[in-house]
This record gives structure tokens, C-alpha cells and sequence, in this order.
């Protein structure tokens, strides 16, 4: 696996990993968890869930996140399709404290994008439909769950579609200047 940091990174930043795939006649074999190469990368998670979903074309899910004591790293990938993956800094003492990167994630590309705690998440799907698998280190708590608005021009997201579909609890989020204080 390669481990590559992102424009947003130190000490704990987002950092895309790309496995090596072994493909032949048969199909493909690849490693998409391995502790040990992720702890020599500085992720050293015990990740605790596995969230799977699936989505159709032009679908938004985020920009989501959870507050004290249940903020979560993510592992995530996908696993059928493509979508755009959004990972927002929400670290107030953070260099890049409101900015975003975005990343495809495919089932052709294989590539895994790695959250730390401290990001609000999304993304949107690309194609006809797309599965995500994504791994967190706490478990979901609905107390302290919160979100930030997709449109929000603050951030300036460019979610690459077209008439998005947000479910009502999205749409209603609010904007990144309405949040009192993220972590």
C-alpha cells in the first residue's frame, strides 16, 4: 500500500491510500485493511464499525460529523461506481481550519481516503449507483451527530453534479458559520 498525505495534513491529516492490486485471469486480490502498514503510516485507529451504503446518480450524503466524546476517524472507499469524496478541516487551530479536498473514489481506482477526527464528511455519487464501505474508530451516536450544509457558499464545494439529491435531515443542516464551536 502507498500511504500519500494531502494539502491538508500535520500532525493528523487526510491521506489517500492506494493498495496494490494483484489482478490475472481470474479477477483481482488486494489488501484494503492491514494494521501494521497503516500504524507505519501514523494510523493507528482501532476502528470499531463498518457503515455500508448505496446510492443512486446525483445523490448527496454530508457534510456529516460527530461532536465530543464520539468523534470518529473514517477509513473510506468504494466499493461499486464512483464518487466524489469531501472531507472538510473543522479544526479550529488548524492551518486549514474550513478548507476542503476532494478526492474520486472508484471501484476501477480502488483508493481509500483516510479521515482523522476533526473533518466533517461527504459525497456525492457519480454513477449510475455506488456502494461505500467505511470503517470508524466510535461508534455512531446519535446525541452527538451534526452536519454542515453541501451548498454552503462558504466553502465552495463542487459537489460535480448536477440537481443533487439530499435527503430532508441534509438539506436542513447548517451553514459552516452557524456551528458555535466544531472541536
Amino acid at each position: 500500500m502507498t500511504f500519500t498525505f494531502t494539502r491538508i495534513e500535520s500532525p493528523e491529516g487526510l491521506i489517500v491510500v492506494t493498495p496494490y492490486v494483484f489482478t490475472d485471469e481470474r479477477g483481482f486480490f488486494m489488501e484494503s485493511y492491514r494494521g501494521d502498514e497503516f500504524e507505519k503510516a501514523g494510523i493507528k485507529e482501532e476502528f470499531v464499525q463498518d457503515n455500508h451504503s448505496r446510492s443512486t446518480k446525483g445523490v448527496i450524503r454530508g457534510l456529516h460529523f460527530q461532536k465530543d466524546p464520539h468523534e470518529q476517524s473514517k477509513l473510506v472507499r468504494c466499493i461499486r461506481g464512483e464518487v466524489f469524496d469531501v472531507a472538510v478541516d473543522l479544526r479550529p487551530k488548524s492551518d486549514t481550519f474550513g478548507k476542503w479536498y476532494g478526492i474520486v473514489l472508484s471501484e476501477q481506482n480502488k483508493k481509500m481516503l483516510y479521515i482523522p477526527k476533526g473533518f466533517a464528511h461527504g459525497f456525492s455519487t457519480l454513477s449510475e449507483e455506488a456502494e461505500v464501505l467505511y470503517k470508524v474508530d466510535e461508534l455512531y451516536s446519535r446525541e452527538d451527530e451534526r452536519g454542515i450544509v453541501y451548498s454552503d457558499p462558504k466553502l465552495g464545494i463542487d459537489w460535480k453534479v448536477s440537481n443533487p439529491i439530499l435527503s430532508s435531515k441534509d438539506k436542513a443542516l447548517p451553514k459552516f458559520d452557524e456551528e458555535e464551536e466544531y472541536f
